[in-house]
């Protein structure tokens, strides 16, 4: 059976001690720890840190006292995450993520977690084909660099286009099943593999349970986050306008993803890894007790299907 989680990165302006805290009082298992740069985010949710992985992979003492916090509360982290655009056509920005990707794949080595959640980023400029190229420049280093590591990494399958700020393409390429296998083709390394999220197949009308099935080799990690599609909205400007024009991301249960089935099919699979929800709703966003409500409504909801 798979343990149940929360990503820390909606609990931004609280400390790692009280994310951990907030996690454990509410009767998770298990964090997959929010770890960006120090520095302004470019968007909501990013720029969250409640690990410093380069003073992890410099200083033992600090190590050992987030490793002993963590199981001090009877938890533990499923992975450290950041979420960059390692194909940003902005080269500096490019090998910064990078260098701070390979820093947080140390990190998960020395803390024992043996597992980073990110994204393969996109040139949103460019097509499918010419990010593939992309890809294969900069990817099989950081893979190879994660296997001398032990560690597994996990791509997050969101598209990263929701407005004109990600048109026309996105900002994340590992987002359809037909892209997943080619970039496994490329890369068919045992360390490389999905962070999975239903969410993002909603708006996108693809079959997350399927999916499911046919990469369960590759599913290290899932996201449980919901995503409310307006079919009246989608009526009046069509699937060629920004995804935000016609759906909204939600916490569970109050989307349109059947978690009934999805966890069933986790359940068929025989997923034994772990499961966090991802908070990115609106309309908690208002103050810090709208926060803490959108976990535990998450929390509340899912254990409907789920068994600790």
């Amino acid at each position: 059976m798979f343990k149940f989680g929360l990503l820390t990165a909606i609990l931004d302006g609280w400390s790692f001690e009280e994310a951990v805290d907030i996690a454990s009082e509410y009767g998770f298992e298990c964090l997959e720890v929010a770890c960006w740069p120090a520095g302004k985010a470019e968007r909501r949710y990013a720029g969250v840190s409640h690990i410093d992985g380069e003073r992890v992979c410099e200083d033992a003492q600090y190590a050992k006292y987030v490793k002993d916090y963590v199981e001090s509360k009877g938890m533990h982290i499923s992975s450290l995450a950041f979420y960059p655009n390692t194909l940003d056509p902005d080269t500096a920005k490019r090998e910064a993520a990078i260098a701070h990707l390979k820093a947080l794949i140390k990190a998960s080595a020395i803390l024992g977690v043996n597992m980073v959640t990110t994204f393969i980023g996109r040139d949103q400029h460019k097509t499918v084909d010419e990010n593939i190229e992309l890809f294969k420049e900069v990817w099989p280093p950081i893979i190879k660099f994660a296997e001398e590591n032990g560690v597994k990494v996990a791509i997050e399958n969101c598209p990263m286009l929701f407005g004109k700020a990600q048109w026309p393409g996105g900002q994340n390429l590992m987002c359809t099943p037909a892209i997943y296998r080619r970039l496994f083709e490329i890369i068919p390394s045992p360390n490389f593999g999905l962070n999975f999220d239903p969410s993002h197949y909603v708006w996108q009308q693809m079959d997350y349970i399927k999916t499911l099935h046919d990469f369960k080799d590759r599913i290290f990690h899932i996201h449980f986050k919901d995503i409310k599609l307006y079919p009246e909205k989608l009526a009046e400007c069509g699937v060629l306008a920004y995804p935000l024009d016609y759906m909204s991301p939600k916490i569970p249960g109050l989307g349109d993803v059947d978690w009934s089935a999805f966890v069933s099919a986790l359940n068929d699979i025989r997923f034994n890894g772990c499961a966090v929800i991802e908070v990115e709703d609106k309309a908690f966003e208002s103050c810090r007790e709208d926060v803490l409500k959108s976990i535990r409504q998450s929390k509340h909801y899912l254990d409907n299907f789920i068994t600790i």
